[in-house]
């Protein structure tokens, strides 16, 4: 299920955040599902327990998991609704994004083109799954 990539720049305990987010973002992970525990996962991918426990004490403090003393840590209810709420905070980046594409000559077609081939791949993903 996870996958962590040790020659990347992004720190594992980031890698490990990314990888829950997204897992419930695509409906893989859903509310009161439960993580695997901070000892299996650190056995599961040879990393050290501390790491790991940094990315859940993070997706904790963010409100995406919840712990429960003594049987471990669960996707909280609102989880996508945060995720994507703070997703959609990205616009202002995309905004900047497009505009120094726009002034590198990147047509308005080219970009509509790879929004569109984007979205399309995402409906057909959703269309497997359900």
């Amino acid at each position: 299920m996870f996958q962590i990539d040790s020659f990347s720049r992004v720190p594992v305990y980031e890698q490990i955040i990314d990888q829950i987010e997204s897992f419930v973002l695509k409906g893989i992970l859903t509310d009161d599902t439960q993580i695997p525990s901070v000892r299996n996962l650190s056995v599961t991918l040879s990393i050290n327990p501390n790491t790991i426990q940094k990315a859940y004490s993070e997706l904790d403090r963010n409100g995406i998991i919840y712990s429960v003393p003594g049987r471990g840590c669960f996707i909280t209810k609102d989880a996508k609704k945060i995720l994507s709420e703070q997703k959609k905070g990205k616009i202002s980046s995309l905004t900047e994004l497009l505009g120094e594409l726009k002034l590198a000559g990147v047509t308005k077609e080219i970009i509509l083109d790879t929004v569109d081939s984007v979205y399309s791949n995402k409906d057909e993903k959703e269309g497997k799954k359900q």
